[in-house]
């Protein structure tokens, strides 16, 4: 089955009231064990590469990922073009809520295609290898002004048998309240959609405050507020830790 006809039956409906309730979900397998090695085995290709990062030098974290370069690996190409239509009604309704613009089209071409008027040019899905001690700091992938508010994580090993430790942390910001942080262990083969920057949530005591706003032309809904999201790894503890992300706007 086509990587595109794996991410269209998927449960839909389901996925997007998690991601709407809780800024993330974790997709059923999306890959076979083989085309999970298959894509870790792409990183040793420096050809297939634009760019490497070791973390630790620019105080990310430690370790070291790397950006795709175009044209982008197959499997990459198409996990990328079937996930974007499916995310984009999400990205959509967020943008309603919040009072944001909604610069996306349709297709993902398209979308690039404006990134790269913008001067975003630069692709971004990234193959990240971790090994024993590394970790990756909190953070958001937004590269530009053009920025698409969703993104999603691949698990390409095997936890517990190819590495320990190397859980996946979302931490977000609650109106006038506390950090809320969720940790999330990728299976190998299963996708992790979660929050790029901001995401919808309920604030009652923002309906005043929203309500004036729409008055003023701003377009947010009456209740909702944006949460901000950040996002890293803990620290492997053995092994070696590999995935592929996603990001759905090109880097200036």
């Amino acid at each position: 089955m086509k990587l595109s006809e794996r991410i269209d039956k998927l449960d839909w409906a389901q996925l997007s009231a998690e991601v709407n309730e809780h800024g993330y979900a974790l997709t059923p397998k999306l890959l076979e064990p083989a085309e999970c090695r298959d894509l870790s085995a792409l990183y040793d290709d420096e050809r297939r590469f634009r760019s490497t990062i070791d973390m630790a030098r620019y105080r990310f974290g430690s370790g070291q990922y790397q950006y795709f370069g175009y044209p982008l690996p197959e499997a990459v190409r198409q996990l990328r073009e079937a996930f974007y239509p499916r995310l984009l009604p999400i990205a959509r309704d967020w943008a309603a809520k919040l009072g944001w613009d909604a610069p996306w089209p349709e297709d993902l071409e398209s979308w690039l295609a404006r990134c790269h008027r913008a001067g975003q040019v630069k692709p971004t899905p990234i193959l990240l290898r971790y090994r024993e001690n590394d970790w990756n700091a909190l953070h958001r992938d937004l590269y530009g002004e053009l920025v698409f508010p969703l993104q999603v994580v691949i698990g390409l090993d095997v936890p517990g048998t190819d590495h320990t430790g190397g859980e996946f942390l979302l931490v977000e910001q609650r109106p006038r309240a506390q950090s809320r942080g969720t940790v999330t262990q990728l299976p190998q083969g299963h996708g992790l959609i979660f929050t790029t920057r901001d995401r919808p949530v309920r604030s009652s005591r923002s309906r005043q405050a929203a309500r004036s706003a729409s008055v003023e032309g701003s377009g947010r809904q009456p209740g909702w507020s944006a949460a901000p999201v950040r996002h890293g790894v803990s620290t492997v503890r053995s092994g070696i830790r590999h995935t592929l992300g996603l990001v759905f706007h090109d880097a200036a």
